[in-house]
């Protein structure tokens, strides 16, 4: 048996006893697997991950079991248990880990009581996991979402805003941005349109500080550069597009909204190849489909969720609904579809969106990859790359594929405008102009 520590002694909070914490886990689960039997080869096998999860919304229960399967879902000998410190509650801890080792001890991740969870789906990818239909419901509604929560989306962030509105990093983005297009003007290169795009706009409080201050830096300058700036907002949400569009005020004649993928921005932009000078996106990667794989003893297992709703949970929801257990996947697809009206009026609707999101959890297996199988490769990344990375990395590691955002930076880069190299031993210079003082 391998206990792994997952967490830095700075993700936990002042005064933490990591050894008493540590303890209180490992020792009863020490206990309960020496009494439960398991065979000689499983216990060897398995893996106690400790875990320290900042999200509340984590789709974590306290204790999770993960099996192993390989392509034909047959078990392997490899198993985890991985254990939520954050969430950990001494009173139930005992009973978790009890029915953790029972899980082990039978085969498989769950039994089928009556008490047990109600599951929504199979296990698949998390690419392709539900959470992705949540989200893009999220953005696609968000007017509705914010209208329901009486919050704007920024203080569902865990600080309550966005880092990508601090003041000096946007004084500093324009500062860079000047500077580029005054060197293409001292080589005769910079073209008479000046396209600049921001991808994820949110509020559009960043886009309205960036043009307010290029706009000052210009006119301080005398460079003429702001009257030629085209400034594309882009967001995959109508509603933010609205927003952003009336944040940046005395700026909207220079600026256009563009619905926009964000994992292909090249599919809408086309016509702009090699015509955008500066691409910004904010907080946009995070939203973006992704992979996770794990490293255990030389061998790479795609981790697989599946679904599930605590069984009390789920009678819950579909009782004060008026729904019958088996409708809720049903009608959880529906909403998907055609948006919370799909429950009979707007508040209706938005209530059974809130309560069946925040019951949902993921349960986890590893299953294991086969040599040469490369779904889980971002599209326009070989597998070579992956491989070169996993050749300086732990022997035994679990990681973020973040495959959206490479296929999104894959197809953001045709857009950019080609720069050609200045003349021997020249350099861009940061320094920005100086007015004269009065």
């Amino acid at each position: 048996m391998i206990i792994q520590r997952n967490y830095t002694p700075s993700a936990l909070p002042k005064g933490t006893d990591i050894t008493e914490l540590t303890s209180r886990v490992t020792v009863p689960l020490t206990l309960l697997l020496e009494e439960s039997g398991l065979e000689q080869d499983a216990a060897a096998a398995l893996r106690i991950h400790l875990d320290w999860l900042q999200y509340k919304t984590c789709f974590r229960d306290p204790v999770m079991v993960r099996r192993a399967v390989d392509q034909h879902e047959r078990l392997l000998p490899l198993s985890e248990i991985s254990i939520d410190l954050r969430q950990l509650d001494p009173p139930s801890l005992t009973t978790h880990l009890t029915d953790a080792v029972k899980a082990l001890r039978n085969g498989a991740s769950r039994d089928h009581a009556d008490d047990d969870p109600f599951f929504i789906d199979g296990f698949k990818p998390w690419r392709d996991s539900v959470i992705w239909d949540f989200n893009r419901l999220f953005w696609r509604r968000l007017a509705e979402w914010e209208a329901h929560a009486h919050r704007g989306f920024e203080a569902a962030l865990p600080s309550g805003g966005s880092d990508a509105n601090h003041p000096q990093a946007v004084s500093d983005s324009v500062a860079d941005f000047w500077t580029l297009l005054r060197d293409l003007q001292a080589r005769d290169q910079l073209p008479q349109e000046v396209y600049a795009m921001e991808i994820g706009v949110g509020s559009g409080a960043r886009a309205r500080l960036w043009l307010d201050q290029f706009k000052a830096l210009d006119g301080e300058c005398g460079t003429g550069y702001y009257s030629r700036l085209r400034f594309l907002l882009g967001d995959y949400s109508p509603a933010t597009l609205d927003t952003a569009l009336a944040a940046v005020g005395p700026h909207a004649g220079i600026c256009s909204v563009i619905p926009i993928d964000a994992t292909n921005p090249f599919k809408t932009l086309s016509f702009l190849r090699f015509k955008i000078m500066f691409i910004h996106l904010t907080n946009v990667y995070d939203n973006l489909s992704f992979d996770e794989i794990a490293r255990r003893d030389g061998r790479l297992y795609l981790v697989e969720v599946r679904p599930y709703l605590a069984r009390d949970a789920a009678n819950g929801i579909a009782a004060d609904f008026g729904l019958r257990l088996e409708q809720l996947p049903e009608m959880m697809k529906r909403l998907f579809d055609s948006g919370p009206e799909v429950l009979g009026d707007m508040a209706r609707g938005m209530a059974f969106w809130t309560r069946y999101w925040g019951a949902l959890r993921l349960e986890e297996r590893l299953r294991a990859l086969d040599e040469g199988e490369d779904d889980h490769i971002p599209k326009g990344v070989s597998r070579s790359a992956l491989d070169d990375l996993l050749a300086e990395s732990p022997g035994d590691v679990r990681f973020h594929l973040s495959r959206g955002a490479a296929e999104s930076f894959v197809n953001t880069a045709p857009l950019l405008h080609p720069r050609e190299p200045g003349p021997p031993n020249s350099s861009p210079s940061r320094e920005i102009c100086r007015p004269s003082p009065d």
